[in-house]
């Protein structure tokens, strides 16, 4: 275990999971063994990491939150209080489908907002954005804004968490001014302030 990491008294790591410089565990945690954790890392109160999670730098996970075997998050990721991800489609309590979990990625920057849930399989984009209560049932594109249940696309952010404007196929960010541009494959950015 890394000595500059802050472990609250109440919390529960195991001496068998990996967990970055500068990360900070909270009240009643608990990290389970082959866990990942990357550097500078916030983990709030109650929040529950699974064998075979692999969590990037800088992410922050808010309270209540239970991180199972299958999840990937990027560096950058922030996971909002109460959100909630699967990792098997159909669960039965009498019957093991570990062999059938799916993987679900979080890419580098992505939001995921307080209570949504994330249905097992899928992968949000870089710098999407996951509002509050959605429930994703499909992949996100990079810088996508998913709102509702089931969640459906309603527009793009920008990589500082704004709402774009669209110009015809041209994005601007109304706050820091970065510009995309969506084609065929996405989006991408083309002037970044």
């Amino acid at each position: 275990m890394n000595k500059n990491v802050r472990i609250h008294p109440s919390a529960c790591v195991s001496e068998k999971s990996q967990v970055g410089a500068g990360t900070s565990v909270w009240q009643n945690c608990n990290i389970m063994e082959g866990a990942t954790i990357g550097e500078n890392c916030n983990l709030g109160a109650n929040v529950f990491i699974e064998n075979g999670v692999v969590i990037g730098n800088q992410v922050k996970i808010k309270n209540n939150i239970a991180i199972y075997s299958g999840v990937v998050c990027e560096d950058d990721v922030f996971l909002g209080t109460n959100c909630v991800f699967t990792n098997v489609i159909n669960p039965r309590s009498f019957i093991s489908r570990k062999s059938e979990f799916k993987p679900t990625i979080i890419k580098k920057g992505a939001t995921i907002g307080a209570n949504a849930t994330i249905i097992c399989g899928h992968t949000i984009g870089s710098y999407a954005l996951v509002g509050a209560g959605a429930v994703v049932t499909k992949d996100v594109p990079d810088y996508g804004l998913m709102l509702g249940n089931p969640a459906k696309l309603t527009g793009y952010v920008c990589k500082c968490g704004t709402t774009m404007n669209a110009l015809d196929k041209k994005l601007i960010c109304p706050l820091c001014g970065n510009q995309y541009q969506l084609n065929e494959t996405g989006i991408e950015i083309i002037r970044e302030v």
